[in-house]
């Protein structure tokens, strides 16, 4: 006996022996990241300071964090448009103290790399036009 095609599977990709391939529909998909309020935070800076960041991040961790909350009161967009610019800097303060206190344990200093490495990211797409939100 024969597997019967699932709902929504055409009968090619159901059959053991045809590729298993089904023809494309044409249906464009997008996928958006949804980001919690601080990861929305990160700014997105020229891409020299988002490498120094990066750097900082490294070594000290919270450190390039820490810089770049300074760069959102100079204008750096982040992807938290509905927030006043104040809020915005404190919740990177909160993430590089974050990253700061719980740099013993390792976890802060991993963390901190990452958002270095988000923020060179995010530079690129900035330097790039590529856009984030519609």
């Amino acid at each position: 006996m024969e597997p019967s095609p699932k709902d929504g599977e055409s009968a090619a990709a159901a059959e053991p022996g045809r590729g298993g391939a089904a023809p494309s529909s044409g249906v464009v998909v997008q996928v958006r990241e949804k980001k919690g309020p601080l990861r929305a935070a990160i700014p997105y800076m020229p891409f020299p300071v988002a490498v120094i960041c990066l750097f900082l991040n490294t070594f000290v961790p919270g450190l390039g964090t820490f810089v770049s909350a300074f760069t959102v009161l100079c204008g750096a967009r982040t992807d938290l448009p509905d927030r006043h610019r104040c809020c915005v800097f404190w919740l990177n303060i909160a993430a590089a103290l974050i990253q700061i206190l719980t740099a013993i344990v390792m976890v802060g200093w991993i963390m901190s790399i990452f958002w270095g490495m988000d923020m060179v990211i995010l530079a690129s797409y900035k330097e790039q036009g590529i856009p984030q939100q519609l």
